[in-house]
Protein backbone atom coordinates (compact mmCIF):
# COMPACT_ATOMS: atom_id res chain seq x y z
CA UNK A 1 0.00 0.00 0.00
CA UNK A 2 1.24 3.18 -0.92
CA UNK A 3 1.91 5.55 2.36
CA UNK A 4 1.74 9.71 2.01
CA UNK A 5 4.79 11.88 2.95
CA UNK A 6 5.17 15.60 2.79
CA UNK A 7 6.56 16.85 -0.29
CA UNK A 8 7.78 20.16 -1.56
CA UNK A 9 7.66 22.19 -4.81
CA UNK A 10 10.78 23.39 -4.83
CA UNK A 11 10.75 26.32 -7.65
CA UNK A 12 7.27 27.62 -6.89
CA UNK A 13 7.56 30.68 -9.49
CA UNK A 14 8.81 28.82 -12.56
CA UNK A 15 8.00 25.23 -14.23
CA UNK A 16 10.77 23.03 -14.31
CA UNK A 17 10.51 19.43 -14.70
CA UNK A 18 12.39 16.33 -15.38
CA UNK A 19 14.62 17.23 -12.79
CA UNK A 20 18.61 14.64 -12.50
CA UNK A 21 20.06 15.33 -8.77
CA UNK A 22 23.65 15.02 -7.96
CA UNK A 23 25.56 15.43 -5.21
CA UNK A 24 28.83 17.85 -6.26
CA UNK A 25 31.12 19.66 -3.66
CA UNK A 26 29.02 18.31 -0.64
CA UNK A 27 25.82 20.09 -1.97
CA UNK A 28 22.96 18.81 -3.80
CA UNK A 29 22.34 20.18 -7.99
CA UNK A 30 19.37 19.96 -9.67
CA UNK A 31 19.10 19.90 -13.32
CA UNK A 32 15.96 20.13 -14.72
CA UNK A 33 14.50 20.65 -17.83
CA UNK A 34 12.57 24.24 -18.86
CA UNK A 35 8.88 24.04 -19.56
CA UNK A 36 6.86 27.07 -20.60
CA UNK A 37 3.48 27.78 -22.87
CA UNK A 38 4.67 27.06 -26.36
CA UNK A 39 1.18 27.86 -27.76
CA UNK A 40 1.40 24.22 -29.54
CA UNK A 41 -1.51 22.11 -29.03
CA UNK A 42 -1.01 18.86 -27.42
CA UNK A 43 -0.61 15.40 -28.75
CA UNK A 44 0.88 12.15 -27.84
CA UNK A 45 4.12 12.69 -29.34
CA UNK A 46 4.74 15.49 -27.17
CA UNK A 47 5.67 18.20 -29.97
CA UNK A 48 3.84 20.84 -27.05
CA UNK A 49 7.36 20.22 -24.61
CA UNK A 50 9.11 23.37 -27.00
CA UNK A 51 11.55 23.90 -24.15
CA UNK A 52 14.42 25.68 -25.10
CA UNK A 53 17.23 26.40 -22.41
CA UNK A 54 18.08 24.38 -18.59
CA UNK A 55 18.55 25.82 -15.53
CA UNK A 56 20.77 24.44 -12.64
CA UNK A 57 19.70 24.84 -8.89
CA UNK A 58 21.42 24.08 -5.60
CA UNK A 59 20.29 23.34 -2.38
CA UNK A 60 21.54 24.73 0.92
CA UNK A 61 21.04 21.99 3.43
CA UNK A 62 18.22 20.18 3.86
CA UNK A 63 16.46 19.51 0.59
CA UNK A 64 12.57 19.99 2.13
CA UNK A 65 13.77 22.82 4.13
CA UNK A 66 16.94 24.63 2.79
CA UNK A 67 17.57 27.76 0.26
CA UNK A 68 16.97 27.04 -3.12
CA UNK A 69 19.53 29.05 -5.62
CA UNK A 70 18.90 29.40 -9.13
CA UNK A 71 21.96 29.67 -11.39
CA UNK A 72 20.26 31.42 -14.32
CA UNK A 73 20.46 29.72 -17.92
CA UNK A 74 23.63 27.81 -18.07
CA UNK A 75 22.43 25.67 -21.38
CA UNK A 76 20.45 27.81 -24.37
CA UNK A 77 19.37 26.38 -27.62
CA UNK A 78 20.73 28.86 -29.94
CA UNK A 79 23.83 27.93 -28.85
CA UNK A 80 23.78 24.33 -29.77
CA UNK A 81 25.20 24.55 -33.17
CA UNK A 82 23.46 21.23 -34.57
CA UNK A 83 20.23 21.23 -32.38
CA UNK A 84 16.96 22.88 -33.62
CA UNK A 85 14.48 22.36 -31.03
CA UNK A 86 13.37 20.46 -27.88
CA UNK A 87 15.37 20.32 -25.02
CA UNK A 88 14.08 17.81 -23.10
CA UNK A 89 15.41 15.99 -19.72
CA UNK A 90 18.88 16.16 -19.10
CA UNK A 91 21.53 14.77 -16.63
CA UNK A 92 24.98 15.72 -15.60
CA UNK A 93 27.94 13.65 -14.60
CA UNK A 94 31.66 14.57 -12.64
CA UNK A 95 34.95 13.47 -14.20
CA UNK A 96 38.54 14.43 -13.12
CA UNK A 97 36.60 17.82 -12.41
CA UNK A 98 35.14 18.67 -15.03
CA UNK A 99 30.98 18.60 -15.34
CA UNK A 100 29.66 16.91 -18.28
CA UNK A 101 26.02 17.96 -19.08
CA UNK A 102 24.16 15.43 -21.64
CA UNK A 103 21.15 16.75 -23.13
CA UNK A 104 18.56 15.50 -26.25
CA UNK A 105 17.15 17.73 -28.89
CA UNK A 106 16.10 17.30 -32.53
CA UNK A 107 18.80 17.91 -35.19
CA UNK A 108 17.71 19.94 -38.08
CA UNK A 109 15.81 16.71 -39.47
CA UNK A 110 14.04 16.38 -37.03
CA UNK A 111 15.66 13.08 -35.11
CA UNK A 112 16.41 13.10 -31.67
CA UNK A 113 20.01 12.80 -31.29
CA UNK A 114 21.96 13.46 -27.41
CA UNK A 115 24.77 16.11 -27.25
CA UNK A 116 27.34 17.11 -24.33
CA UNK A 117 28.19 20.62 -23.15
CA UNK A 118 31.09 21.06 -20.30
CA UNK A 119 31.78 23.06 -17.66
CA UNK A 120 34.49 23.87 -14.39
CA UNK A 121 31.62 24.34 -12.25
CA UNK A 122 28.39 22.23 -11.35
CA UNK A 123 26.43 25.21 -11.79
CA UNK A 124 27.47 25.84 -14.83
CA UNK A 125 27.39 27.52 -17.55
CA UNK A 126 27.86 24.61 -20.26
CA UNK A 127 29.68 25.03 -23.49
CA UNK A 128 28.24 22.62 -25.91
CA UNK A 129 30.05 20.57 -28.22
CA UNK A 130 29.46 21.42 -31.66
CA UNK A 131 28.45 17.65 -32.90
CA UNK A 132 25.85 15.43 -31.25
CA UNK A 133 27.38 11.62 -29.86
CA UNK A 134 27.73 9.66 -32.63
CA UNK A 135 25.23 6.92 -32.97
CA UNK A 136 23.36 8.44 -30.34
CA UNK A 137 19.37 8.67 -30.71
CA UNK A 138 16.35 8.89 -28.55
CA UNK A 139 15.53 11.05 -25.11
CA UNK A 140 16.29 11.42 -21.94
CA UNK A 141 19.98 10.20 -21.08
CA UNK A 142 20.81 9.55 -17.46
CA UNK A 143 24.19 8.77 -15.77
CA UNK A 144 26.07 6.50 -14.05
CA UNK A 145 29.12 6.68 -12.09
CA UNK A 146 30.24 3.46 -10.90
CA UNK A 147 32.45 2.46 -8.24
CA UNK A 148 35.67 1.94 -10.81
CA UNK A 149 35.04 5.16 -12.38
CA UNK A 150 33.54 4.03 -15.44
CA UNK A 151 30.47 6.09 -16.47
CA UNK A 152 27.51 4.61 -18.30
CA UNK A 153 24.55 5.94 -20.33
CA UNK A 154 20.42 4.81 -19.75
CA UNK A 155 18.60 6.92 -22.25
CA UNK A 156 15.95 6.23 -24.40
CA UNK A 157 11.80 6.84 -24.25
CA UNK A 158 8.88 5.97 -26.68
CA UNK A 159 6.26 7.66 -28.32
CA UNK A 160 7.56 11.52 -29.04
CA UNK A 161 10.67 10.13 -27.81
CA UNK A 162 11.43 7.90 -31.21
CA UNK A 163 13.03 5.04 -29.52
CA UNK A 164 10.24 2.67 -31.29
CA UNK A 165 12.11 3.74 -34.51
CA UNK A 166 15.38 1.61 -34.18
CA UNK A 167 15.99 -1.69 -34.00
CA UNK A 168 19.79 -3.04 -32.94
CA UNK A 169 20.85 0.94 -32.50
CA UNK A 170 19.76 0.91 -36.29
CA UNK A 171 16.54 3.28 -37.72
CA UNK A 172 14.23 1.01 -39.51
CA UNK A 173 11.83 1.96 -42.09
CA UNK A 174 8.63 -0.22 -40.76
CA UNK A 175 7.78 1.19 -37.35
CA UNK A 176 5.79 -0.87 -35.24
CA UNK A 177 5.18 -0.84 -31.47
CA UNK A 178 5.16 -4.59 -30.01
CA UNK A 179 2.14 -6.40 -29.25
CA UNK A 180 0.91 -8.58 -26.66
CA UNK A 181 2.96 -11.64 -26.64
CA UNK A 182 6.37 -9.86 -27.07
CA UNK A 183 8.94 -8.58 -25.26
CA UNK A 184 8.61 -5.09 -24.05
CA UNK A 185 10.74 -2.50 -26.19
CA UNK A 186 13.68 -1.91 -23.77
CA UNK A 187 15.41 1.18 -22.80
CA UNK A 188 19.68 1.32 -23.12
CA UNK A 189 22.89 0.87 -21.42
CA UNK A 190 25.92 2.26 -22.81
CA UNK A 191 29.35 2.82 -21.52
CA UNK A 192 31.04 6.00 -22.22
CA UNK A 193 34.52 6.44 -23.39
CA UNK A 194 37.62 7.99 -21.18
CA UNK A 195 36.92 11.18 -22.37
CA UNK A 196 33.16 11.43 -21.98
CA UNK A 197 32.41 12.62 -24.81
CA UNK A 198 31.25 9.43 -27.17
CA UNK A 199 30.37 6.07 -26.61
CA UNK A 200 32.36 3.21 -26.29
CA UNK A 201 30.64 0.83 -27.45
CA UNK A 202 27.05 -0.21 -29.07
CA UNK A 203 24.31 0.56 -26.64
CA UNK A 204 22.62 -2.96 -24.87
CA UNK A 205 19.12 -3.36 -24.19
CA UNK A 206 18.45 -3.06 -20.58
CA UNK A 207 15.83 -6.11 -20.09
CA UNK A 208 13.28 -5.90 -17.15
CA UNK A 209 12.17 -9.49 -16.13
CA UNK A 210 9.66 -11.02 -13.77
CA UNK A 211 10.39 -13.09 -11.00
CA UNK A 212 10.80 -15.98 -13.22
CA UNK A 213 13.12 -14.10 -15.15
CA UNK A 214 10.64 -13.80 -18.30
CA UNK A 215 11.25 -10.63 -19.77
CA UNK A 216 8.30 -8.35 -18.98
CA UNK A 217 5.16 -7.88 -22.23
CA UNK A 218 5.14 -5.52 -24.02
CA UNK A 219 1.25 -5.14 -22.31
CA UNK A 220 2.48 -5.17 -18.89
CA UNK A 221 1.26 -2.09 -17.59
CA UNK A 222 4.87 -1.67 -15.86
CA UNK A 223 7.13 -1.79 -18.66
CA UNK A 224 9.24 0.54 -19.33
CA UNK A 225 8.08 3.65 -21.30
CA UNK A 226 10.74 6.33 -20.79
CA UNK A 227 12.58 8.26 -17.68
CA UNK A 228 15.49 5.87 -17.00
CA UNK A 229 17.42 6.50 -13.60
CA UNK A 230 19.93 4.27 -11.94
CA UNK A 231 20.79 4.29 -8.56
CA UNK A 232 23.17 1.90 -6.20
CA UNK A 233 21.87 1.13 -2.99
CA UNK A 234 23.51 -2.18 -1.05
CA UNK A 235 25.98 -2.77 -3.77
CA UNK A 236 22.85 -3.31 -6.12
CA UNK A 237 21.87 -1.44 -8.46
CA UNK A 238 18.44 0.19 -9.00
CA UNK A 239 16.78 0.53 -12.30
CA UNK A 240 13.76 3.17 -12.07
CA UNK A 241 11.73 4.40 -14.67
CA UNK A 242 8.43 5.66 -15.96
CA UNK A 243 5.35 3.32 -17.48
CA UNK A 244 4.05 6.50 -19.73
CA UNK A 245 0.47 5.69 -19.66
CA UNK A 246 -0.16 3.86 -16.93
CA UNK A 247 1.33 6.92 -14.89
CA UNK A 248 3.48 4.97 -12.35
CA UNK A 249 6.93 5.30 -11.48
CA UNK A 250 8.78 1.71 -10.95
CA UNK A 251 11.72 0.18 -10.72
CA UNK A 252 13.89 -3.37 -10.88
CA UNK A 253 17.22 -4.37 -9.08
CA UNK A 254 20.29 -6.17 -10.89
CA UNK A 255 23.85 -7.29 -9.78
CA UNK A 256 25.26 -5.18 -12.72
CA UNK A 257 25.52 -2.09 -14.59
CA UNK A 258 23.89 -3.95 -17.56
CA UNK A 259 21.15 -6.11 -16.02
CA UNK A 260 19.22 -8.16 -16.31
CA UNK A 261 17.05 -6.17 -13.75
CA UNK A 262 14.51 -8.12 -11.72
CA UNK A 263 11.00 -6.13 -11.27
CA UNK A 264 10.40 -5.17 -7.55
CA UNK A 265 7.48 -2.92 -7.33
CA UNK A 266 6.19 0.77 -7.67
CA UNK A 267 7.81 3.99 -6.17
CA UNK A 268 5.58 6.86 -6.89
CA UNK A 269 1.57 6.38 -7.43
CA UNK A 270 -0.13 8.18 -10.31
CA UNK A 271 0.59 12.12 -10.02
CA UNK A 272 -1.58 14.97 -11.46
CA UNK A 273 -0.25 15.05 -15.17
CA UNK A 274 0.41 12.44 -17.58
CA UNK A 275 3.40 10.88 -16.46
CA UNK A 276 6.26 12.18 -14.07
CA UNK A 277 9.73 11.74 -14.36
CA UNK A 278 12.48 11.42 -11.87
CA UNK A 279 15.83 11.39 -9.97
CA UNK A 280 16.60 9.25 -6.91
CA UNK A 281 19.67 10.56 -4.50
CA UNK A 282 21.49 9.97 -0.90
CA UNK A 283 22.50 13.08 0.74
CA UNK A 284 23.32 13.52 4.59
CA UNK A 285 22.35 10.10 5.31
CA UNK A 286 18.86 9.52 3.81
CA UNK A 287 17.39 8.78 0.90
CA UNK A 288 15.26 11.20 -1.55
CA UNK A 289 12.83 11.19 -4.49
CA UNK A 290 12.85 14.46 -6.66
CA UNK A 291 9.44 14.66 -9.47
CA UNK A 292 7.36 16.89 -10.75
CA UNK A 293 3.33 17.18 -11.40
CA UNK A 294 0.68 19.53 -12.85
CA UNK A 295 -0.90 20.49 -9.61
CA UNK A 296 0.31 24.29 -9.54
CA UNK A 297 -0.79 24.22 -12.89
CA UNK A 298 -3.99 22.69 -12.46
CA UNK A 299 -3.18 19.89 -14.38
CA UNK A 300 -2.06 21.48 -17.40
CA UNK A 301 0.20 18.64 -18.69
CA UNK A 302 2.72 21.17 -20.51
CA UNK A 303 3.22 23.14 -17.40
CA UNK A 304 5.21 20.79 -14.54
CA UNK A 305 6.70 21.79 -11.59
CA UNK A 306 9.81 20.54 -9.57
CA UNK A 307 8.99 19.03 -6.09
CA UNK A 308 10.67 16.78 -3.42
CA UNK A 309 10.00 14.39 -1.00
CA UNK A 310 11.87 11.44 1.37
CA UNK A 311 12.16 8.35 0.33
CA UNK A 312 12.50 4.90 2.28
CA UNK A 313 13.75 1.46 2.42
CA UNK A 314 12.29 -1.76 3.78
CA UNK A 315 14.92 -4.51 6.08
CA UNK A 316 15.08 -6.34 2.65
CA UNK A 317 15.98 -3.50 -0.12
CA UNK A 318 12.62 -2.99 -1.02
CA UNK A 319 11.57 0.72 -1.94
CA UNK A 320 8.43 1.90 -0.09
CA UNK A 321 6.11 3.08 -2.45
CA UNK A 322 4.94 6.83 -2.11
CA UNK A 323 1.09 8.26 -2.90
CA UNK A 324 1.80 10.51 -5.50
CA UNK A 325 -0.96 12.24 -5.28
CA UNK A 326 -3.26 13.10 -2.49
CA UNK A 327 -5.23 15.94 -1.74
CA UNK A 328 -4.73 16.79 1.75
CA UNK A 329 -0.77 17.11 1.79
CA UNK A 330 -1.05 19.00 -1.03
CA UNK A 331 -3.58 21.51 -0.78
Amino acid sequence: MAKKVQKRYLVPEDYMADPAVHVFDGKLYIYPSHDYYSGIPEDDWGIHFDMKDYHTFSIDGDPMTGEVTDHGVTLDLKDIPWASKQLWDTDVCEKDGKYYLYFPAKDKTGIFRIGVAISDKPSGPFVPQPDPIRGSYSIDPSMLKDDDGSVYMYFGGLWGGQLQRYENNEAVNDIRFRQAGEPALPSRVVKMTDDMLQFAEDPKPVVIVDENGTPLDAEDPHRFFEASWMHKYNGKYYFSYSTGDKHELCYAVGDNPYGPFTYQGVILTPVIGWTTHHAIVEYNGKWYLFHHDCVPSKGYTPLRSLKVCELTYTEDGKIETIEGYDGELEA
